[in-house]
């Protein structure tokens, strides 16, 4: 068996998402809709297993963190008060020949040049000392301008001012906005979380890289809350002390340096890199879960954001790249503590009371969040998933996501092959409910098929299965074949998939 990790390319990934039923672009018949994809049936399964896989990580297996689910639209003065109307935006540039438009940073870092200040002065100096020309036409370009991100709607018949809503640009404020009475109506105190997953919304200049920025996504976040006076009484912080984090600090970047370094989460507290134990803890267990998910280690860091780059809300933010191999180190997730100051906000400008009364000490608790996009680890999985093996493709996903976990197949499109293998699909289906079952073609191309969107074992009916009631059992990775009786075939599965 030739087996090759070769590096595989985004068109690549994109060829494999639409022929395979992962994602289409939306409304393609009729040129499609930059930003914007639909899961396709494949696609629908791989979705559904990892949002189920992260649900049951931070909320289910846990006793201090609940879950709400919030509306898309909410009351315009949310975003108001949380900074969105005023700080969320991107720098837009565009060529006064062709009037095409782009982000001012994209421009420069598809030219190799280091960006360390995201403001518009910055990107503007930059723009001038690179002479930055348009990339379709060579025009020259317009002065940089702040362009929101965030759609615009409107409630009710009149389109006017007074009417103005928006598409949430993220999940997070609707946590914000309902922490009181989500403390009050489950009875949680301090530490808690709340978690939430739903579609969020951002207006980009320039979506690209296939679904790693998109207009309309999947977001998955949770917001923890501590008494900021307790940001190291972390009860939960010795179980992942000595998990190591590949950190690449801020300090090491304004050196002039990528270097990452292998240290304890207890060393990266202890040393200052991360400020309290609690955040700390949440970029541990964030890590955590991506690996739990498959992903290689070693093409994942956690780099610190420069003070350049903090968001209007953050203190420190981390986040968890990913090296794709056709764009670099890229953000797959982001851990912030975010302080007081949404909350703060929002009581001020709501008017409302969102502080704590704790050990006789009344305040605004604190926030870690780990924030997740769903597209984004579909991508990092489809690319950190990929092999060649035999010269085929195959998507060696952990049995846990992936869409598929066995495929069924007759080994002849005779009856008595296909019914013998519809009675195995229909037993296996009751315990492992995603079973693929197949008779079209030679089973050459079947197994072919199967290993392309990551199933991880095959059940083959033969005529020795019809004689005996053995299957084989095909594994998707080594190629390796093993014959069980049918009456220990859910429990070799089980076994297989380390099932309970």
């Amino acid at each position: 068996m030739n087996k090759n990790d070769a590096k595989i390319t985004l068109d690549k990934i994109v060829e494999i998402s639409t022929r395979r039923g992962i994602l289409f672009p939306t409304g393609s018949i009729y040129g499609g809709l930059a930003g914007f994809y639909d899961w396709g049936p494949i696609g629908s399964e791989l979705r559904r297993n990892i949002l189920e896989s992260w649900w049951s990580f931070f909320v289910r297996s846990r006793d201090d963190v609940v879950g709400i689910h919030g509306a898309i639209i909410t009351h315009p003065r949310v975003w108001e008060a949380s900074g969105h109307t005023e700080e969320f935006i991107d720098v837009l540039v565009e060529c006064k020949k062709c009037r095409s438009r782009y982000r001012a940073d994209h421009l420069l870092e598809d030219l190799g040049i280091e960006i360390k200040d995201t403001s518009v002065e910055a990107l503007a100096k930059l723009l001038k000392e690179h002479n930055v020309k348009c990339p379709k036409c060579g025009g020259e370009l317009s002065e940089p301008k702040p362009f929101n991100l965030m759609f615009e709607t409107y409630i009710g018949p009149q389109r006017d001012k007074s009417n103005i809503a928006y598409l949430r640009p993220e999940t997070a404020q609707l946590i914000f906005i309902h922490f009181k009475e989500v403390m009050l109506s489950a009875r949680m105190k301090l530490p808690f979380g709340i978690a939430q997953i739903g579609r969020s919304f951002r207006n980009e200049i320039s979506p690209r890289n296939f679904v790693f920025r998109m207009r309309e996504f999947e977001q998955m976040e949770l917001e923890y809350f501590i008494n900021p006076k307790k940001l190291d009484d972390c009860p939960y912080f010795e179980e992942i002390s000595s998990f190591k984090l590949p950190l690449l600090t801020a300090e090491t970047q304004l050196k002039g340096s990528d270097e990452i370094v292998n240290m304890t989460a207890a060393e990266a507290v202890a040393k200052g890199y991360i400020k309290s134990k609690w955040h700390a803890y949440w970029i541990a267990k964030s890590l955590i879960w991506l690996l739990d998910l498959g992903i290689r280690r070693e093409n994942l860091r956690v780099r610190e954001h420069l003070p350049t780059e903090l968001s209007h809300y953050a203190i420190q933010t981390f986040d968890i790249e990913y090296n794709f191999p056709y764009m670099g180190w890229k953000e797959i997730v982001g851990i912030a503590n975010r302080g007081d100051y949404d909350l703060n906000r929002h009581q001020k400008y709501s008017g409302k009371d969102f502080t704590v009364i704790e050990d006789g000490d009344r305040f605004i608790p604190y926030v870690i969040e780990p924030s997740f996009g769903l597209e984004r680890i579909v991508l990092t999985l489809l690319t950190d998933s990929y092999r060649l093996i035999d010269n085929k493709n195959v998507l060696s996903l952990k049995p846990s996501i992936a869409p598929y976990k066995i495929g069924v197949y007759p080994l002849l499109k005779k009856p008595e092959f296909i019914k013998k293998a519809r009675e195995v699909y229909e037993m296996l289906r009751k315990v492992f409910q995603q079973v693929l079952y197949d008779e079209t073609g030679s089973i050459g191309k079947r197994y072919a098929r199967a290993d392309e969107i990551g199933i991880p074992f095959g059940v083959t009916i033969d005529h020795e299965t019809l004689e005996k009631d053995t299957v084989t059992i095909r594994f998707r990775d080594t190629r390796e074949q093993i014959r069980v009786h049918l009456s220990e075939l859910i429990n070799k599965f089980k076994e297989l998939m380390e099932i309970d």
